[in-house]
This record gives C-alpha cells, structure tokens and sequence, in this order.
C-alpha cells in the first residue's frame, strides 16, 4: 500500500463530487448571511484586539512624595475681584500651608463677560508665617531670587512691574496706608479665580471668601464690612491633578450654584474625599492624579447663624489608590476567537441550511402529492 493510500485514509474532509451536490436558493441565502455575519464579527475583533484594555486594581498609597496639585477655576458672579481672597490652610485650620501658587483673577461684569483693557490680577495666597529677619520685607511671590527684600511699597510694585503682574495694594503690608477701597463697588463687578496651588499631600482646606485676610493667635478672619453677601458662583473647573476622561477626576466641572431670592448670605461648603489614582499607559509615562467624591453643603447667615459667608473646600485623602493600567490582548486569543467565530457561524448556518432543504423538501413532496389526488 502506498503512502497516498494511507494518508487519504486519514482525511477528514473528503470531498463530494460535482454530480452529487445540490445547489439551492436557501442554501446561497443561509451562505450570504452567515458570511457577513463573520466578516462583521471579526471586524469587531480586531477593533477589541486593536484597542488595549483597562485593568482597574486597588492597593495601599505609598507615593507619599508627590505634591498634590489643585486646578481651580471659579467665577464668583457678584462680588469684585479686590474683594475677593483665596487662602489655603492645613487640616487643624490654624497655620496656613506652605504652597506654590499661580493664582489669578480677572475682573468680570455681572454677566460675566471680561472687564476691556484689563488685565488679570495676581492674587496673593496667605502662607503661614516666615521665620526671616523682619527687616527683610516680603515681595509676596514677585522676588527674582531667595534674597531679594521689598521694605517698601515702591519696591514691591517695582518687583510685580518687572514680573508684568497686577498687583492688590490692599493687600501688600507695606501699601496699606497708601491705598483704600470703595466698598460701594463691591457687588458691581464679578470675578474669576483661575489658576493652581501645590500643597503638601495631607488633608487640608482652601476657601473663596470676601475681604483681607489675616490671622490673630490661632483666629483666621476676614476683614469685612458687609454682612450681607450673596456668593452665586460657578465651579469652571476643579481637580486635584490631571484629567482623566473616564475617570472622575473633575465631577464638580461645570457646577452653577445661585441662592434663593430670601437668602441674604450663605455659607457653602464641599466635603471631598481625594482618592490618589495612576494611569500607567502603553508607550507613554505613567500619570499620577486624583480623583474624588464631593459632598455639598449650604448654610444659611441669615437669621444669625454662625459661620462666615464663602467658597469652602475641605478635602481628605484616602490611604488606598487605584491603579488603571493598559494592557493588550495576546495574538493567541485574539486567533482563537477568530476560529471560534468561523467555525462557530458555519456550523450554525449548516444546520439552518440543512433544516431549511428539509422542510423545503417535505412541502414540496405534500404538493405533489395533494395534485396527484
């Protein structure tokens, strides 16, 4: 016997002759369909194959090292931008942090609609009190280098001249003789708060409130007149990092708060709680960000209550973080679904086919069979 003998014996496709086979309109229909069917499904695997897939894993934080970023955008609708102040404090609330910040804010009218010919405003963040000699002034952020003092006010404005700054005089210490505010211009204007602090990765708070600020002893306060304020604001933006499209790194964007008509003053307050997140990508370096829930509170001041109107944050971090990480699909499995979805939809069709000739089949023999009687 001859080795072709043996090895046809093996075959487990044997083909049938032309003679033998029968060729139908279902049959060519069940073909038609089933193979759409598989050109359409495998399609939609190589799309899946193609794109990597988020693998989503949850672990103890220990990048205790890295600054924690917040990205704020807040428009205050009736309250102008000398009035307003931004200051960062730790979780116990009585020493500020300190942080680096690119604050500015940018006067607006009451439809929120830029102010012409001006320019944003650098805002001044309270920082906790520095342990320099006192002879050496401070240039509130605008120094060129470690060792510049501004004792004066001349020296100071020189210092936001060259930084191309607009500078609060009410705020400088060694303006405050030299410059005083209108308050009667206080709810004519808007403002817009724009720009980022980095603090220290451990719980705090930051808040949007009228008036300077100061402290006495262990006392934060806000020198105000007014104790009527209605504080209608929008959250442009808010995160604590990076963006992230499918994650919620940014769930208070677009947030427009406006109190009731009764209301005089109001106090509002976010919980957020701050879930440290890494996004370790294919091809490209990991991001570290954050995400966070938020809780809202508003209070009342109207009928004496206790409690300063303004913007408060507080933010906790969580001692988990989550990791998304990328990862693609192995060739071998994305081969096998391919050979499951051919094999499969085949088979499937073959059975269809063959049900449709038989019943075929059987109707046409009972018609011949009702015209021969």
């Amino acid at each position: 016997m001859r080795i072709g003998d043996v090895l046809r014996r093996l075959d487990a496709y044997p083909r049938t002759l032309e003679d033998f086979s029968v060729r139908t309109v279902s049959g060519a229909a069940v073909t038609v369909i089933s193979t759409s069917i598989i050109v359409m499904l495998i399609f939609l695997e190589c799309l899946d194959y193609i794109r990597p897939k988020i693998h989503e894993d949850l672990f103890v934080d220990t990048t205790r090292n890295h600054k924690l970023r917040i990205n704020l955008d807040i428009t205050v609708h009736s309250l102008a931008c000398s009035y307003v102040s931004l200051d960062a404090m730790d979780s116990s609330g009585d020493q500020h942090l300190r942080v680096d910040h690119d604050i500015f804010k940018h006067r607006l009218d009451l439809q929120g609609n830029p102010l012409k010919e001006t320019e944003p405003i650098k805002e001044i963040v309270a920082v906790s009190p520095s342990n320099k000699n006192s002879t050496c002034g401070s240039c509130y952020g605008a120094e060129l280098n470690s060792t510049q003092c501004c004792n004066t006010c001349e020296e100071v404005l020189d210092s936001y001249r060259q930084r191309k700054w607009n500078v609060q005089l009410e705020k400088i210490e060694q303006c405050k003789d030299k410059h005083k505010r209108n308050d009667i211009e206080a709810f004519k204007e808007g403002c817009r708060v724009q720009g980022h602090l980095e603090v220290n990765r451990m719980a705090g708070s930051f808040h949007i409130a009228p008036g300077n600020s100061f402290s006495i002893r262990q006392f934060h306060i806000h020198d105000f007149q007014f104790s009527e304020v209605k504080l209608d604001h929008t959250i442009n933006h808010l995160s604590f990092g990076d963006k992230i499209d499918f994650a919620k790194t940014h769930p208070l964007d677009g947030l427009h708060t406006e109190s009731d008509k009764d209301i005089k003053s109001e106090m509002y307050n976010y919980y957020l709680k701050i879930v440290p997140t890494l996004y370790a990508r294919i091809n490209h370096p990991p991001i570290h960000t954050n995400q966070f829930s938020v809780t809202r509170y508003k209070k009342d001041l109207s009928n004496s209550e206790r409690g300063m109107p303004g913007i408060f944050f507080s933010y906790e971090l969580s001692p988990l973080m989550v990791k998304y990480e990328e990862k693609k699909r192995s060739f071998g499995h994305f081969a096998t679904n391919c050979c499951s979805i051919i094999g499969g939809v085949f088979t499937v069709a073959g059975i269809i086919a063959v049900f449709l000739n038989t019943s075929l089949e059987a109707l046409q023999r009972k018609l011949e069979i009702g015209k021969m009687s």
